[in-house]
């Protein structure tokens, strides 16, 4: 990624892991769907419920396993081979280090935590089911995410996507086998998402040890070394921390909605399904932002880094429009697929259109924080992802007690829009002092070449 226009090239590079995105949300939302119709409204609020746990303790794992490749791609940048493929092996052992710290506390803390969020009783035990699972069997989730954020280091986006795709549809079949078949509710789909995700984890390991000669592990390479550590753990602590912050500001937003009741949830979860889908272009565009900037700042190519981050915020503008648009128009149609046909959707419209209506004027500050935190951690600067999360925290932190206060649930949703507005403006403040200060180190370092 280092030759040829930013644009087309980020354009060829995203949409393979766009489409990786909308089959994850796809087969993420199948799991509701099933959940919803073929065992209770109430059940789908369980699973809604706890997605803001799950976003925290999975986002600090793969907020770690991220920042560990941002080395991958700087090395493969740099043409330095061997160090490449050293990088992607202590990668792989901080992550399963990660994995073991993360899954051991997950499951340590569930019980309290599924309390202090103000759960429901009626949804409690469901909720409890669906949660514990997913965590228990996170070294899936990061397995998968790790082996593939690390092809993606090296340009490939493609592979990814395939195993994605055969993941998703693995992941309906067992649903339909454990919801339906087996009657396991909640505790079916997390487990259908556990095996699904591993099995792609899985197939990415094989393909890599059969295919990638550039990232194969040798014999003597198992085992840390410090200073790929450190510079890893550097980059990649900050962004799991980020998402822990992150996460604590969006649970705080979850409990002062689950006040309103199960009927209240219902909606929210149903609405968040579809924000999620119609924003995975979001998330698609950081993780291309991640390895074209790794790249070219292995290069030492900072007019070309800021070339393409420019030209990925232009693709960020026009998505966010169109997905905003859509996501207002398809609105009633997907939530329609959640509920059996007997049940009454319109009750839970309100809280649905609520959520919806409130955070589609602010996609763009969203995609912004993707585009922006994603190039500045690619340059090594993984404690602007830090500060992005407090502010988001803040942010999330301030709505949710006012909405309390006030017992306005209009107040409850708008955390999402306000923590994304303000974190959006502060990441291109942000990124602004930061290619300052990455101009400076180049002019000094190499002068002929600044």
């Amino acid at each position: 990624m280092t030759k040829g226009r930013p644009l087309t090239l980020l354009l060829k590079f995203i949409i393979p892991i766009f489409l990786g995105f909308i089959f994850q949300q796809f087969y993420n939302m199948v799991d509701t769907v099933i959940v919803g119709r073929f065992v209770s409204p109430k059940a789908l609020a369980a699973v809604g419920s706890t997605g803001t746990i799950m976003f925290m303790f999975m986002g600090l794992a793969n907020g770690m396993t991220t920042g560990y490749t941002v080395l991958i791609s700087q090395k493969f940048g740099a043409g330095d081979r061997e160090a490449t493929r050293k990088s992607f092996v202590n990668a792989i052992i901080l992550g399963l280090i990660s994995t073991v710290v993360i899954t051991v506390i997950a499951l340590a803390v569930m019980h309290p935590l599924l309390h202090l969020m103000n759960t429901p009783e009626d949804i409690y035990n469901d909720a409890y089911a669906y949660i514990s699972t997913i965590c228990a069997g996170s070294i899936a989730l990061i397995g998968y995410n790790l082996l593939a954020a690390s092809l993606r280091a090296i340009g490939n986006s493609k592979t990814p996507l395939y195993f994605l795709i055969f993941s998703a549809f693995l992941n309906i079949v067992l649903d339909l086998v454990f919801i339906i078949g087996f009657k396991l509710g909640t505790f079916g789909a997390a487990l259908a998402t556990d095996i699904s995700q591993g099995v792609s984890a899985v197939l990415c390991m094989i393909y890599i040890v059969k295919n990638v000669e550039i990232l194969r592990p040798k014999k003597g390479d198992w085992h840390l070394r410090k200073d790929y550590s450190l510079k890893q753990l550097n980059i990649g602590v900050p962004m799991a921390l980020q998402f822990g912050i992150t996460a604590s500001g969006t649970m705080v937003m979850q409990s002062s909605i689950n006040i309103y009741g199960s009927t209240a949830v219902t909606g929210f979860t149903a609405a968040g399904k579809v924000i999620n889908l119609m924003t995975s272009g979001m998330p698609s565009l950081g993780q291309t932002m991640a390895a074209y900037v790794g790249q070219n700042f292995g290069y030492r190519d900072l007019d070309r880094v800021d070339r393409g981050t420019r030209d990925g915020m232009k693709i960020a503008a026009i998505y966010s429009v169109i997905s905003a648009v859509l996501s207002v128009l398809t609105l009633p149609y997907i939530i329609g697929l959640f509920f059996d046909s007997g049940v009454d959707i319109s009750v839970y419209m309100p809280y649905a259109k609520a959520y919806v209506y409130e955070c589609v004027p602010f996609y763009i500050p969203l995609a912004a924080i993707f585009v922006y935190r994603n190039a500045m951690q690619a340059c090594g600067y993984g404690k602007t992802a830090l500060i992005l999360g407090i502010v988001e925290l803040l942010a999330r932190f301030i709505t949710a007690f006012a909405s309390i206060s006030l017992q306005s649930f209009n107040l409850a949703v708008a955390g999402d829009a306000i923590s994304w507005f303000s974190a959006g403006v502060i990441s291109f403040i942000l990124y602004l002092i930061v290619f300052k200060q990455l101009r400076r180190k180049m002019e000094r370092l190499s002068p002929d070449k600044a």
